[in-house]
């Protein structure tokens, strides 16, 4: 730890920072592969894709009310802490957008302003047939499906199951910044699949200084990553960041 050097913020104008799931750990949150991950205990085809969702919405939704449930207990870490504070403290010239791949809410929590939400987010349902869509508080949804007050249909949690594309609307906002960005930062998250991979790319396309900031290293190395730095990402942000 003593030999982290502090990003100079000020030199850059467009940053933006993606977040996996690792950032969250701190929180009292799983991952969802490796040790400990949710997806070694549970089945991703009968819990977490599209269709999943058509032949069996409420198991479906009674596994991601338990998720809500733990995010609903959680609190953000000193690495969600720390890049909302970094953005605070940016001149009106510069700009912090977080791209985060967790659907847990804790960078809004923690104070960020600009967050994308690729994944979606738990606090958000909508309808598996029409264009209904509701957000709420974690407590508002019940542990049973609920019907769509329009249609009658059942609802679903408003998060990208697998084999599902990005939102349309989070995958424009995230270009759109990557277009500009002078600095990328990738936390908790692999860095060598998508979306990680593609975005790193494309900052780097740029010109864009890349960090690699993470608890293990890549497998394998991503060349898009200039720089890699290894660590609990609630100990090493607050430093890369020279807040707190």
């Amino acid at each position: 730890m003593t030999n982290i050097v502090p990003i100079p913020l000020a030199n850059y104008r467009q940053i933006v920072v993606l977040t996996g799931a690792g950032i969250s750990v701190a929180s009292g949150l799983p991952t969802y592969r490796g040790a400990g991950g949710i997806w070694n205990h549970v089945s991703v085809d009968s819990h977490a894709t599209a269709a999943a969702v058509q032949s069996d919405p409420e198991r479906v939704w009674r596994f991601f009310a338990e998720l809500r449930q733990q995010v609903a207990q959680a609190e953000p870490n000193a690495a969600h802490v720390a890049i909302a504070q970094a953005e605070q403290q940016l001149r009106a010239d510069q700009h912090l957008t977080v791209l985060t791949q967790n659907v847990d809410g804790l960078h809004a929590r923690a104070g960020s302003k600009r967050v994308v939400e690729l994944h979606g987010s738990l606090n958000q349902a909508c309808c598996t047939r029409c264009d209904f869509s509701s957000r709420q508080g974690f407590s508002a949804f019940s542990e049973s499906c609920p019907r769509c007050p329009k249609c009658k249909a059942f609802q679903r949690p408003a998060v990208v199951l697998f084999d599902e594309p990005l939102p349309v609307d989070a995958e424009w906002a995230a270009k759109k910044v990557l277009r500009d960005c002078d600095l990328f930062l990738a936390v908790g998250t692999s860095g060598t699949v998508s979306p990680a991979s593609n975005l790193v790319r494309a900052a780097q396309y740029a010109g864009a200084r890349t960090v690699y900031v993470n608890l293990e290293p890549m497998k394998p190395h991503n060349p898009a990553f200039g720089e890699v730095v290894l660590g609990r990402a609630e100990e090493l942000l607050p430093l890369l960041f020279g807040v707190g």
